[in-house]
């Protein structure tokens, strides 16, 4: 039963207004108040044997973000060489970062010696620990999209460089470099599915019953 005077619907609307965000950020500050009530909701998620593995680096500083912007543009060429030349056309077309842009960077890691040798809820599925750093994610990215934030996951990058660059422990995973910032707005559609570059399936063909089946829902 939901608690009484709680509007569900709420958390609906911000599950679907929730975007991957690359070209509408505007630089403006993120007042700390508001930037602490995100963290705190991403350290409020739900992991595996309480063991909390994530850490959050902020990084505002320029010269970092820059190496980290040339890096992802080097990756992005990468990509785009082993594409045949409709969909490298396609890709083009698509802004992956906005790394420059934003007020903010903040880089989502994962540390597998959180809570061990005895992760209670790990010893079977090893990555339960790597799903726990996901979920924090999750909460931040719902909560920025409360806020009014918006918030852009790059993807485009080697784990060895983001290493490096922000002095990581070698067993320690960069999982996600996340960039945050105040937006003009949030697109109502994904950009893959604004540019022609995949589109959603219908949620009949992602349920199964009882068992795997090839085409979803029986």
């Amino acid at each position: 039963m939901p608690t009484t005077g709680y509007d569900p619907t709420a958390v609906y609307d911000v599950i679907h207004r929730r975007r991957d965000v690359r070209g509408q950020f505007t630089g403006a500050p993120i007042p700390g108040d508001t930037l602490d009530r995100v963290l705190t909701a991403a350290h409020a998620a739900p992991s595996v044997g309480l063991s909390q593995p994530w850490d959050f680096i902020l990084i505002n500083d320029e010269r970092t973000r820059r190496a980290f912007h040339a890096h992802v543009h080097r990756e992005r060429a990468v990509f785009a060489a082993s594409l045949d030349e409709p969909k490298a056309a396609g890709f083009g077309r698509i802004k992956i970062d906005g790394v420059l842009e934003s007020t903010l960077s903040l880089v989502v890691t994962y540390d597998p010696r959180r809570g061990a040798p005895a992760v209670l809820g790990r010893h079977a599925i090893a990555d339960a620990g790597l799903y726990s750093a996901c979920l924090a994610i999750e909460n931040l990215w719902l909560a920025a999209t409360a806020e009014g934030l918006g918030v852009g996951w790059v993807s485009f990058y080697r784990e060895a460089f983001v290493r490096e660059l922000l002095a990581i422990p070698a067993d320690v995973r960069p999982v996600a470099w996340l960039c945050l910032g105040p937006v003009t707005h949030l697109e109502r559609a994904p950009d893959l599915e604004r540019h022609g570059w995949a589109q959603r399936r219908p949620l009949r063909q992602a349920i199964h019953q009882e068992r795997w089946h090839p085409d979803g829902q029986q």
